[in-house]
């Protein structure tokens, strides 16, 4: 059941708005630029590491994944992009993720104000909604080798909930966050290639990796699928506000092609 519970808000819900949002950014691309491409994703996803503390100065730290063992869960993406002047691309990119958890805690629990005492259950709700655009630009682009480098800019909308028997208490955020994009392919057949793609910036603050390593399967000159594995990792220490790092595990399908 909680797996089913999260399918159907994770992916169902989320990948219809996504799927509207790209679809109307498709019919603009198809309008204005001949060499548009979409690209859609779909994982199953797990924690690698989920720590929390709120305020980072004098609430509980916490794991929401070994004080409250969270679920595996599902995370759609789609991406739609156009090259033009042969080297040159923009991209945009919606990647919502949400995951589940719960767990009869064995420690108090002291989370923006609210007490969740050691020996209750409780429920953890944790999502991280990623909206990009990136500008890059096609260093190498031959048969057998394509380099690209560029800039992104990142919008989260991130949200960290607890309930638990006496109520609940959550931390939402939005915020701007800039990153470096890096895509790197190496065709070693007609038919096969190896995919780097990722967007990545460590500062002061905090820091922020979206990495995807795939095998990507070349169906014809327009469409390609790939199976791979990605890691999305970072956090920040908000210097008394927020404290939170977490690691993701996903395993991935995707299908790219030209419109």
């Amino acid at each position: 059941m909680k797996i089913f519970y999260c399918v159907s808000n994770c992916f169902i819900v989320k990948f219809c708005k996504i799927g509207l949002f790209c679809t109307v950014l498709t019919m603009f691309s198809q309008n204005t630029f001949a060499n548009a491409f979409i690209d859609a994703e779909y994982a199953m996803v797990f924690t690698g590491y989920n720590d929390v503390q709120v305020p980072s100065d004098d609430g509980t730290r916490f794991s929401l994944k070994d004080d409250i063992a969270s679920d595996s869960g599902f995370a759609p993406r789609m991406r739609i992009g156009y090259t033009f002047l042969q080297r040159h691309s923009l991209l945009l990119l919606a990647a919502p993720l949400t995951i589940y958890g719960e767990g009869v805690i064995d420690k108090d629990i002291d989370y923006r104000g609210k007490t969740f005492e050691a020996g209750t259950e409780v429920k953890s709700t944790y999502r991280f909604d990623s909206y990009r655009i990136t500008y890059r630009y096609i260093f190498v682009n031959s048969n057998q080798f394509s380099v690209a480098a560029g800039i992104t800019g990142k919008i989260r909308d991130a949200e960290i909930r607890l309930t638990g028997e006496n109520g609940s208490a959550g931390k939402s955020n939005i915020g701007f966050v800039p990153l470096i994009h890096l895509m790197a392919q190496w065709k070693f057949t007609d038919k096969y290639s190896m995919l780097l793609d990722m967007d990545a910036l460590a500062s002061p603050y905090g820091r922020a990796e979206d990495a995807l390593f795939a095998l990507q399967y070349h169906y014809n000159e327009k469409t390609s699928f790939r199976l791979g594995y990605r890691i999305l990792e970072g956090g920040s220490d908000g210097g008394g506000d927020v404290y939170t790092f977490a690691l993701f595990n996903y395993i991935t399908v995707g299908l790219t092609t030209e419109l």
